[in-house]
């Protein structure tokens, strides 16, 4: 092994009138904009192909001949300054939706952790949907103008690529992604040197380059640890996206959170709201919270997360135990005694901060951390807050399992990345051409009915007919690859129908997504796929966690079921899902199936895709698809039932009896009845309902509008208006609740009266409260009277809430009182419950502070 004396970053050679070619490649807005993406596909189109559709390495790799011969071509060169001024435009825009609806800022307020980020192909950030749900945001927060700066990891080797053996098993393999020629940027310190990071790592310091990727108009920071300086451990540790043991994840969620803040603090760019997406970078807080005490040295521990709490984010996405972030005491003790010594803490105060019951033992759980820092915490649809709430309640135990202070925020997609050129060329024919920045726009899509049905027909049977060439092509390839004999080879070319109805079904295959439910009866599936009148086909991608033999053994089975005769020639799996097939798939398909166990998905954002692009919707009413159907609109497999882990074996069955009864009697009968023009008249009008109904609604647009107007502003303005000038205030807040829960003991309801026990429907009913707040005013507290029927277990159920206002003293007790009336019959409960109240809680249930009146204490007047 021959080590080099110095290393020299040789750069593209550009004639000087296409100079900006760089700074286009370098800012991922190319990967949204079709002039942009034309523009380098325009330079060299096979190049383009084999660099993996990366500008960057294609600029380094073209023949000078090719640039000089663009020069000189002028319709190249009008492209190319139109192109231009288009960037120009968007960079410098000042009339974004964040400066029209809260004003200017003069540097991004929000940082934005994730452990991965799904921005382009060639950028090997990422793993699956987290990931590119991240790159979405960010792109929407480009295209919105927000205050908005990501955190993230940058990957020697990222996510494996895949390839499968002769058997069909998963294989991965790991090639080293050269940096110097993708589209990142090193950052330099104020001095122009690389900017390096240092973070405590057990016993030795880590140091960790950064990377900065421009991605329209907000900045993507990514820590990279192969600096020459650290030992191999550590020096190894950012090679591979979730690989490893526990000792290097915690490593990784290490230099994630706490070396993502020092990124911000050495950039000057000290956030005042932060979004952990996922646990992955809840250290961050314990960071911010290190930095604020060192700012702020008369601050103690308690009180300083009193005050950052009110700017913290937290989002959870999976339901899914084994997706959670937990941590045996061995390894906290091995790499956090540093950080409790600095925050004032003990080893035992530090361990409870995450403690998780398991069930006999305990573990350190980087959700409980992150919700125990008083972070406004999400899930990602409105059922997976269902699901999250019933998960994390025992969090809470004295609070009503709807009131769990966990809010739900419904993913979305970024529309530019994913629909496809000739569908956005039909919106801008027909729809008002604000679609393009911003889709959450529900008046634009009204339009979709000016489409003509055929016209819109005949642009979705050529994204088919494109995603079926491209399937052969792919399968051609990795076929070679594997050896296969020549005549099966050939035999790819002829996979396929680009007129049949073409369902797909990509994402991680992880056993719950059960990817092979429709093969649950291959006699019954083989006379609907063979169906010489109404054929229908399926593409299967995705990739098994490389520990995960379960979710191999999903892919093996797709891919025997794939070379049975009855099936070759309709089925087939393509290897090493990206976001490439991704595109290919959701713009092509006419159907998107999903089959997940309910309720495991979270939100999922690949069936979204296809709405934009002229697919319908077959899935289980799980995640986002739960709140989006209606008949009019696709198909649902199932009632939305929930079976218990017995019943597993029961529920494939029933489901997969479902899906096959929908196909023929449903699905495969409407894609086939066709008008005189070849046109599927009622089929074209599910379509333009889904546009209609669903298109507004589920983009990272809306998404990151909702993050904005609901966490971030109201954040950032309680986190403001707490530090001040001399953060007198913030002080006097954290006191003020450190008191509360140290008199917390002393709050009691003595009594509750009520004026009758039987009441009319619309009668007021009076009840009174006397109230025991111990060192407390009455301004500290909430009470409230809490109103809900009867279970029949005599449980008070959906409940909810009636303030009580103040009405005198009686010796050292309050007396509250509250009107209230019923709408409806039936046997009501009532209760009367206190809870902190203080401006700048973003919620008082977050403080896990709640007193209920006992059930002996009521007065019937």
């Amino acid at each position: 092994m021959i080590r080099p004396v110095t290393t020299i970053d040789v750069s593209p050679k550009l004639p000087p009138e296409l100079n900006r070619l760089l700074e286009l490649a370098y800012n991922l807005r190319w990967t949204w904009d079709h002039e942009t993406l034309e523009l380098f596909r325009r330079l060299d189109n096979d190049l383009w192909v084999r660099t993996n559709y990366n500008p960057v390495l294609l600029l380094g790799n073209i023949r000078q001949e090719a640039l000089q011969d663009a020069v000189n071509d002028t319709a190249f060169m009008a492209h190319f300054n139109r192109v231009c001024d288009s960037f120009d435009a968007y960079i410098n825009a000042e009339d974004t939706w964040y400066r029209v609806n809260y004003g200017d800022f003069e540097k991004p307020y929000v940082a934005y952790f994730s452990m991965e980020f799904g921005l382009t192909t060639c950028l090997q950030t990422y793993s699956g949907g987290l990931g590119v749900l991240a790159g979405d945001h960010m792109k929407s927060a480009s295209d919105l103008g927000l205050p908005l700066v990501g955190i993230g990891v940058m990957y020697q080797e990222g996510y494996f690529q895949q390839y499968l053996n002769q058997d069909g098993y998963q294989q991965e393999r790991y090639p080293l992604n050269d940096f110097s020629n993708q589209p990142v940027q090193p950052v330099n310190d104020k001095d122009g040197n690389r900017l390096v990071i240092t973070i405590p790592i057990a016993d030795k310091t880590l140091r960790a380059w950064v990377w900065k990727v421009a991605i329209g108009r907000v900045s993507l920071y990514l820590l990279d640890a192969n600096h020459p300086s650290n030992p191999p451990e550590l020096y190894d540790l950012t090679d591979r996206l979730y690989g490893g043991d526990r000792r290097t994840r915690i490593r990784q969620e290490i230099l994630l959170g706490i070396g993502g803040i020092r990124v911000l603090e050495a950039l000057d760019m000290s956030p005042t709201v932060v979004h952990m997406n996922e646990g992955h970078s809840a250290l961050s807080a314990l960071e911010r919270i290190r930095l604020f005490m060192k700012k702020y040295p008369d601050l103690n521990f308690e009180q300083a997360r009193n005050i950052l709490g009110v700017s913290s984010v937290y989002t959870i996405h999976t339901p899914v135990p084994a997706g959670l972030e937990r941590f045996g005491y061995d390894l906290i003790d091995e790499h956090m005694p540093w950080l409790w010594k600095e925050l004032g803490l003990t080893r035992e105060e530090f361990h409870d901060l995450g403690r998780e019951p398991m069930g006999g033992y305990d573990l350190f759980s980087l959700p409980v951390m992150a919700m125990g820092m008083r972070a406004i915490t999400n899930a990602v649809s409105k059922l997976h807050g269902e699901v999250s709430r019933r998960m994390w309640q025992w969090m809470f135990p004295e609070v009503p399992e709807e009131e769990v202070p966990i809010h739900s925020i419904t993913n979305g997609i970024h529309v530019n990345s994913w629909v496809s050129p000739d569908m956005a060329s039909l919106y801008d024919r027909y729809l008002n051409p604000s679609w393009r920045w911003d889709a959450s726009q529900e008046a634009v899509w009204q339009d979709v009915d000016r489409i003509p049905d055929t016209e819109l027909w005949r642009n979705h049977e050529r994204r088919r007919a494109r995603l079926v060439a491209f399937t052969r092509t792919r399968l051609r390839e990795q076929l070679s690859r594997r050896g296969a004999p020549p005549n099966e080879v050939e035999a790819a070319e002829d996979v396929l129908n680009p007129e049949a109805l073409t369902i797909g079904f990509a994402r991680r295959f992880a056993t719950y997504k059960r990817a092979t439910l429709l093969f649950r009866d291959p006699e019954r599936l083989q006379r609907i796929i063979n169906n010489p009148d109404f054929p229908v086909q399926f593409i299967f991608s995705g990739k098994a966690h490389p520990h995960d033999q379960p979710g191999k053994e999903l892919i093996r089975q797709i891919v025997h079921y794939s070379r049975m005769p009855e099936f070759r020639d309709s089925i087939v799996f393509l290897e090493n899902y990206d976001m490439t097939i991704a595109r290919y798939m959701v713009q092509g398909v006419d159907i998107w199936l999903n089959t997940p166990r309910r309720p495991k998905e979270a939100s999922g954002t690949s069936g979204m895709k296809v709405i934009y692009n002229g697919g319908l919707n077959l899935s289980i009413l799980d995640g986002w698809w739960d709140e989006a159907y209606h008949q009019e609109l696709g198909w649902a497999i199932g009632s939305g039932e929930i079976y218990s882990p017995e019943e597993e074996e029961l529920q494939d069955f029933i489901e997969s009896q479902a899906l096959y009864n929908l196909l023929e009697n449903d699905v495969v009968p409407l894609f086939y009845e066709r008008a005189r023009d070849g046109a599927p008249r009622r089929w074209i009008q599910k379509v333009k309902n889904n546009m209609k109904s669903l298109a507004p609604y589920f983009t990272t647009s809306r998404m990151a509008k909702e993050y904005t107007s609901h966490f971030y502003v109201p954040s950032r303005e309680r986190f403001e208006g707490l530090i001040g000038k001399n953060i007198k205030a913030g002080k006097a807040f954290a006191d003020w609740m450190i008191s509360v829960q140290e008199a917390w003991d002393d709050v009691q309801v003595e009594s509750v009266e009520v004026s009758e026990e039987a009441v009319t429907v619309g009668q007021t009913f009076h009840v009174e409260a006397l109230v025991n707040l111990g060192a407390l005013k009455p301004d500290d507290v909430s009470v409230q009277l809490y109103c809900g029927s009867i279970d029949t277990e005599g449980n008070l159920v959906n409940g909810y809430a009636v303030p009580m206002s103040v009405e005198g003293k009686q010796a050292k007790l309050h007396k509250f009182v509250a009107d209230v009336d019923f709408d409806t019959t039936g046997e009501r409960g009532i209760s009367v419950r206190i809870l902190p109240q203080n401006e700048n809680l973003a919620d008082p249930i977050l403080t896990n502070l709640i007193r209920w009146a006992e059930p002996d204490v009521v007065d019937n007047a």
